[in-house]
């Protein structure tokens, strides 16, 4: 650290950037949960990345399967006339009124049944990964091979379940889309009990999709049955519903850049690979933590409320992590330590112990010991010289107040358990 009044040049500066003391540092800690992703996002991006890597292995088979849905509904497009003229005359070409939809509501009910068993696999890595984010979001040290495969034991159950309950209802509403649409397009029903139909499909897909994210949230944080979790799921969704349309919409950012297209379909798809998934566990995850901490940690007794927050300034409330922090330096400072309670002589001089030859003799033993006699007096010397230096006798000071009082207070209980007996 530089001396006081001493000054630095630009490139000092640039490189060296500002001191260290105290109000630097407490101003780059986060003090919101914005400021925590950002804080988590630039500060272990890298790390952001391995788990994505980690969880994208489990995400292959249900790539494969979304990929070879979309070629097999491109070569039977392209293998049907849907757009050819077909005239009039011999032989005679059957009616391909709703033949597109058809074809779409088929490969659907086909490959759909593949997504689920596809997005149970993609559950496993899941499981391990929201483990690492949500310590990340916790603040928590992480190892993230280690922690990845420590949150696939932990959360393996809860997530295969809710993804089973997710799966199975978005194929019901996706085939419910499907059907309608190709009915109207053969004009058969009622088109309006059809297109609403239609739209309360949408509105339940976008219902259970973000009961399942709190399902994952809630799974991660605490122990709850299916059926808790599901429950739970439900009252947040519709508690928090213009919270929770705002941050799906901010997770999803990669997969909306993805079905854009052109340019930036290939941005959606590098972010995808990097650290798309990890991206949105974590907006989803920080934004599910001050859901928590509001409702359900504030309210609890012993709750653990902002973890990873500290407050703005020196005064206020503090946040639980600076409670804690301050709990432990506080107790660490009440014990005395040896170290600094009494002067260390620094290794400043020649004074070195006698190294034994291969072969010593008594005069290379005696020499040895007159070595250590004359570092030990060295020592006790520079201990008698220093013993008075104002920050020992300081440190010292304030722990010999501590046991005056101590010993004073056991007299007083001593005295009031004698009166005690004698009143007896």
């Amino acid at each position: 650290m530089a001396q006081q009044g001493e000054k630095k040049g630009f490139i000092a500066r640039m490189l060296e950037g500002k001191e260290r003391d105290e109000e630097y540092a407490r101003s780059t800690l986060p003090t919101s949960r914005w400021g925590l992703f950002w804080d988590i996002f630039k500060g272990r991006f890298s790390k952001l990345v391995i788990v994505n890597l980690l969880m994208l292995i489990f995400f292959i088979p249900m790539i494969l399967v979304v990929v070879f849905r979309i070629v097999y509904v491109n070569v039977q497009a392209t293998l049907m006339p849907f757009s050819a003229w077909l005239g009039v005359g011999y032989p005679a070409m059957p009616n391909l009124e709703g033949m597109p939809q058809q074809l779409l509501l088929s490969s659907n009910m086909q490959f759909g049944l593949l997504v689920i068993v596809a997005a149970l696999i993609a559950a496993v890595g899941i499981s391990g990964g929201m483990y690492v984010i949500r310590n990340m979001v916790w603040t928590e040290g992480i190892f993230v091979a280690n922690d990845f495969w420590r949150g696939i034991k932990i959360n393996i159950v809860n997530v295969l379940q809710s993804a089973l309950f997710y799966g199975f209802f978005l194929y019901l509403f996706v085939i419910s889309i499907s059907w309608s649409n190709w009915m109207l397009a053969t004009g058969a029903g009622n088109d309006v009990l059809i297109t609403i139909s239609m739209v309360v499909s949408y509105i339940a897909i976008a219902i259970i999709t973000m009961m399942f994210l709190w399902m994952l949230s809630m799974g991660g944080n605490y122990k709850l049955k299916f059926f808790q979790l599901l429950k739970n799921s439900f009252l947040m969704t519709f508690g928090l519903i213009f919270h929770n349309i705002f941050f799906v919409a901010l997770m999803l950012i990669p997969v909306i850049l993805m079905l854009l297209g052109s340019f930036f379909q290939v941005i959606g798809i590098i972010i995808m690979i990097l650290f798309g998934i990890s991206y949105m566990l974590l907006v989803w995850f920080n934004y599910s933590q001050w859901a928590f901490d509001k409702f359900f940690e504030s309210k609890r007794e012993g709750g653990k409320v902002n973890r990873g927050i500290y407050p703005k300034g020196k005064g206020g409330d503090q946040s639980r992590a600076v409670q804690e922090y301050q709990a432990n330096l506080e107790a660490a400072m009440s014990v005395k330590s040896d170290l600094s309670s009494r002067p260390i002589k620094p290794i400043t001089d020649d004074l070195k112990v006698y190294e034994l030859p291969e072969s010593f003799s008594r005069g290379d033993l005696k020499k040895l010991r007159e070595s250590k006699e004359l570092i030990a007096e060295d020592t006790e010397k520079y201990v008698e010289e220093h013993k008075n230096d104002e920050k020992y006798v300081v440190y010292n000071a304030q722990f010999e107040k501590k046991e005056e009082e101590e010993t004073e207070k056991d007299k007083k209980k001593g005295k009031k358990g004698n009166k005690a007996k004698d009143g007896k």
